[in-house]
């Protein structure tokens, strides 16, 4: 890609809001010491993201599965999709969908099907491609999502709000001042139901490596496991 320089540190962050797979089990470890050889990101926020790094690499796999679609995918305070936290169901986001495509386009990256632009770990794989400086100022246009994320992560008591500290050092070349965990507590019913009925009118498309909307075919097994057990916990 011309024009560009690759940034293993946004890469490295993108990796840790992927739904977890074998593959990232495997490299979690490497994770650390990338972000400690590039050095964008400060020793502070290294250590933040320690527990997380340490989860990913050790912790059962389907254990880590559920505890990431109870985080992102049933509730839309902790959507990954930047634009649900600015223009929710607005007809604005089908333009600030298309713009952010179109901006992908022009610095060389070219969406698989049913890939949602807003999607955040798209975006850092983008932000990894571009010169320093540029991804720097676009990761501080929504320096005030991520601090919302990284605040409600914070107060569910999860690791993945070291993530969103870290991106924001990013976007101020310093130091920031890092939520403190909190006993974790469960999200307001009529949040879950508002996302069941999004889902209800979304389509599905199954097959290896879809990417329905940045949702793998085990991720949506998962989703439906996470649901199916709600079900029963309601009946019980």
């Amino acid at each position: 890609m011309a024009n560009a320089s690759p940034n293993l540190t946004f890469k490295a962050l993108s990796a840790l809001l992927t739904y977890p797979g074998e593959d990232l089990v495997a490299t979690a470890p490497a994770i650390a010491d990338v972000l400690a050889l590039e050095g964008l990101v400060g020793e502070p926020a290294r250590a933040g993201l320690a527990p997380l790094i340490e989860e990913l690499a050790q912790d059962d796999l389907f254990a880590l599965q559920e505890a990431y679609v109870g985080l992102f995918d049933r509730t839309r305070r902790l959507s990954l999709h930047l634009f649900e936290h600015v223009h929710g169901e607005s007809r604005d986001r089908g333009q600030a969908m298309v713009d952010l495509a179109a901006l992908y386009e022009k610095g060389g990256l070219v969406l698989i099907a049913n890939e949602l632009p807003d999607y955040l770990p798209l975006f850092l794989e983008f932000l990894s491609t571009r010169p320093l400086a540029e991804a720097r100022g676009l990761i501080a246009d929504i320096a005030h999502i991520l601090s919302d994320l990284e605040e409600r992560l914070a107060a569910r008591g999860s690791a993945y709000a070291a993530v969103f500290a870290a991106l924001r050092t990013l976007a101020t070349d310093g130091a920031v001042t890092v939520s403190s965990p909190a006993p974790a507590h469960e999200e307001p019913a009529d949040d879950l139901a508002a996302l069941d009925a999004a889902w209800e009118e979304t389509a599905v498309t199954f097959g290896p490596g879809e990417g329905m909307g940045g949702c793998s075919v085990d991720r949506f097994r998962t989703q439906l496991r996470a649901a199916q057990r709600d079900a029963r916990h309601t009946a019980a």
